[in-house]
Parts: structure tokens; C-alpha cells; sequence
């Protein structure tokens, strides 16, 4: 009977409610609030209420519980599909560099990479080794089988010439 069950969906309604809130995850809380989702379930209950078989407020609390948890996750899926919500602040910048700053970057590693080239095949291993590649002095010294200090000395003199190769000491 119609009226029999619309009795029984007032009465686990409110218990219902109190049962969900809490529930909704705050990534989330911007599309809906709890009593939006327990009255979608109350909605979507009497629309399909000739089909109902519960005879129980308790069967109509364990079924309205059920649509409300699949609400929550439809909520959850189309929230993680599209992204959560962050509010802009007036200093929010790209971290993406502009085009102006990649053509800057890009024409200083041209500049790097063709300083590398002009550079004798001993030195360019070791700024290799050491600013690409974050050898220790230690490493390279082992590799070159010199001691510390004069593979430390190779390394210093080697970026020197990288430096003049791109005029660094010149103030440009």
C-alpha cells in the first residue's frame, strides 16, 4: 500500500539523516550536503515505491542507508573524474614557465651545450660527471685514479674553462 510506505519512509527518514551526517567525504561538500543526498534517496525511493517489498521501518532505514551510500559514491567517482575545486587567491601564479621564459631557457642551454662542445673531451667528462651527473669529488677522483685534491683541482680548472667558454667572467 502507497500510503503504508510513505509511513514508513517518515519514520527512517530522520534516523536516516542522523546515520549520514558525517559520512560525505569534504572533497565532495561542494557538490552536495548531506540532507541534499539522504533526500535524493527518499526521491529515488518513492519513485520506484510500487516495487517495494520492505514491510519494516528498520528494512526501509537499511535500504534508504544503502541508496544514500551509492549516492556518496557516485559523488566520489564524478569527483575524481573531474578534479577537486581549489579556490583561486589573487597571488596564484602557473608554475609553467611563459613562453618568454622557455625561449630564455632554451637559449641558455644552447648557449651551455655549445660551451660544452668547444670544451677538450677530459674536460667536458668532468662537468659531465660532476654537474649532470652529481659525481662526488670522491667519485671522480676513484674514476680518474688521482687523489681527492688533484681530481678536485681537474673539476675547478675544467669549469673555469666552461665559465670563459661562456664569458661568465666577462659580466655578461
Amino acid at each position: 500500500d502507497r500510503s503504508a510506505a510513505m509511513i514508513l519512509i517518515e519514520r527512517a527518514a530522520p534516523t536516516v539523516r542522523k546515520w549520514a551526517h558525517g559520512k560525505l567525504p569534504p572533497s565532495v561538500r561542494n557538490d552536495a550536503d548531506t540532507e541534499d543526498i539522504v533526500q535524493d534517496a527518499v526521491l529515488r525511493t518513492l519513485k520506484g515505491i510500487d516495487n517495494f517489498k520492505h514491510r519494516t521501518v528498520g528494512g526501509m532505514q537499511a535500504y534508504l542507508r544503502t541508496s544514500v551510500i551509492n549516492r556518496i559514491r557516485d559523488l566520489i567517482r564524478a569527483s575524481a573524474r573531474r578534479g577537486i575545486a581549489e579556490e583561486l587567491t589573487e597571488d596564484a601564479s602557473d608554475s609553467a614557465p611563459s613562453a618568454l621564459e622557455a625561449a630564455i631557457m632554451r637559449e641558455k642551454l644552447d648557449n651551455f651545450l655549445g660551451a660544452l662542445q668547444r670544451l677538450r673531451p677530459a674536460d667536458r667528462q668532468l662537468i659531465v660527471w660532476r654537474v649532470e651527473l652529481g659525481y662526488s669529488v670522491e667519485e671522480i677522483a676513484e674514476r680518474l685514479s688521482k687523489s681527492k685534491a688533484a681530481a678536485g683541482m681537474s673539476v675547478t680548472r675544467a669549469m673555469a674553462r666552461l665559465g670563459k667558454e661562456l664569458k661568465l667572467d666577462a659580466g655578461v
